[in-house]
């Protein structure tokens, strides 16, 4: 028996990724330079707000099952997620107040 087959019943089969995060990965790809009305899309789709189904997909990037099952696309949407997170931490929110007379 070699070492590789070995391996396979010391580790069960959870490298796979489940059905519902692969649709919401496959969507995401093919939403790829598409424009138009992505939220009414989101909750045509997979019935959820899109607050919720952003929060869903920044948890399947972060999963290393997904990074195996599509590298190419997970590690481009993990750029496109980070560099969101880095422009809204950038904004600063500035209350300019005018002098009371």
């Amino acid at each position: 028996m070699s070492a590789r087959a070995g391996s396979a019943s010391v580790h069960p089969v959870d490298d796979e990724l489940d059905p519902a995060a692969r649709r919401l990965l496959a969507f995401e790809d093919a939403w790829t330079g598409r424009t138009g009305a992505k939220d009414s899309a989101i909750r045509e789709e997979f019935g959820v707000a899109p607050a919720r189904y952003y929060q869903l997909l920044s948890a399947i990037l972060d999963s290393p099952t997904a990074l195996r099952h599509d590298p190419l696309l997970v590690r481009r949407l993990q750029r496109v997620r980070d560099a969101r997170v880095a422009a809204r931490a950038s904004r600063t929110f500035r209350i300019d107040q005018e002098p009371l007379d």
